[in-house]
């Protein structure tokens, strides 16, 4: 249900300021899996909700494989979550307090 509300709250925003939510998702045949992925003057911002506060590395293991997908740029991410901080987790990656949205 977590990720359910966070997903409705992005494509809300989108609706609200009267914009076509580009939201999409990635799962390859690897298992691996994005849970949000926001299309935005061409390039990929990759998401990923944890209903837990203690984000780790491993919450955005699968960011990577947007690298290797030819034509498409990968912007920053993050994992969405209820950790209290907005805080850089990786590079350009971060980590959202789910009240952000």
């Amino acid at each position: 249900m977590f990720e359910t509300f966070v997903v409705s709250e992005i494509i809300k925003s989108y609706y609200n300021s009267g914009k076509e939510p580009p939201v999409y998702f990635y799962r390859d045949r690897d298992g691996k899996e994005i849970d949000i992925l926001l299309w935005r003057n061409g390039k990929l911002y990759p998401l990923e909700i944890k209903k837990h506060a203690n984000p780790a590395k491993q919450d955005i293991a699968a960011f990577p494989v947007l690298d290797k997908i030819t034509g498409f740029e990968r912007g920053s991410g993050g994992v969405i979550c209820t950790y209290p901080d907005l805080t850089t987790m990786d590079g350009n990656d971060r980590v959202i307090p789910v009240w952000y949205l």
